[in-house]
């Protein structure tokens, strides 16, 4: 695991490129199903309203513009020398298919990006989009990023997610037949779900065959329904130590092949609570310690 106790995404990343590789987040101006009233209006109640994890995008340009002004920001802070397009806010895959291969191939068209992250919902891949990623992943670096946050049905109902945990495993098998490389998103500390619940996720995400995992902390931000939840008492947030903890027990019980891709996230200038995550460093190097501590790894409980 290179020095990890986890399989760290970054890890992969110099393996295959053999330089510094970084992401960068555009928006392609998509919406959402659960917002333009096919399945609602209202969205997720974790959900800004410029979609989950926007923040530091520069809208209004080209896919290839966002690309070179984001370009000039990682060359200058991290000295990367290959990049990543993320289709990161709402539902990536959501337009016919003639539009999203433009959009792609814009992006690939940029000097020294070297492949494509799609972020979308499970319910947003019909079988002619399918096909088309399918194409990416074979002729290209390619990942898909499949929002699940839960697969609890009691949870998705509360998030009002608009899609069940049926359509996440239809979506996984679709992509398993075209050899499309799928990162799951899963958020630790949702409201009414217990720890015990949580850490079934992991044996969930091991039986599906996900090739990657984003970890989120429940993140309150600014304008969401979440955040009146929250100001009512209806839920309360972990404290950091809890989260560490749980991260840890989580890990140990995820397939060591399992790519981490995330953690833990900072949510902001939008973040409301909790304020502890802006220090976004300190509880990824409380992870590493904790699994040191406990001589522990990913996939130590995995049962073979």
């Amino acid at each position: 695991m290179d020095g990890k106790r986890y399989s760290a995404f970054s890890e992969e990343l110099k393996r295959s490129f053999g330089c510094r590789v970084h992401r960068i987040s555009v928006d392609a101006g998509f919406t959402c199903p659960n917002r333009d009233g096919t399945k609602g209006v209202e969205g997720c109640i974790y959900c800004g309203g410029a979609g989950s994890g926007s923040f530091g995008i520069a809208r209004g340009l080209s896919i290839a513009a966002q690309l070179e002004e984001g370009k000039e920001v990682m060359i200058r802070k991290y000295k990367a020398r290959k990049f990543i397009a993320y289709f990161q806010p709402y539902s990536n895959t959501y337009a016919p298919v003639e539009r999203l291969a433009t959009l792609y191939d814009e992006a690939l068209a940029v000097q020294d990006v070297v492949g494509l992250i799609v972020g979308t919902r499970p319910d947003c891949l019909p079988p002619q989009v399918l096909d088309l990623l399918g194409e990416y992943a074979r002729r290209s670096w390619f990942w898909l990023e499949l929002g699940l946050q839960s697969p609890h049905e009691r949870t998705l109902k509360t998030l009002n997610r608009g899609h069940d945990f049926a359509a996440f495993e239809t979506a996984m098998g679709a992509c398993r037949e075209r050899d499309i490389r799928v990162c799951a998103h899963v958020i630790l500390g949702l409201p009414g779900e217990s720890r015990e619940e949580m850490l079934q996720t992991a044996g969930i995400l091991n039986r599906l065959g996900v090739d990657g995992v984003k970890l989120h902390l429940l993140h309150v931000m600014r304008g969401t329904r979440l955040a009146g939840m929250y100001e009512r008492g209806e839920f309360v947030l972990m404290e950091r130590d809890d989260y560490v903890g749980l991260v840890c027990d989580f890990l140990e019980l995820l397939d060591p092949r399992i790519s981490i891709q995330r953690l833990t996230g900072d949510g902001g200038r939008d973040l409301v609570a909790p304020l502890w995550s802006l220090a976004k460093f300190e509880v990824l190097n409380a992870i590493d310690v904790e699994l040191e501590r406990r001589g522990s790894w990913q996939g130590k409980k995995v049962q073979r």
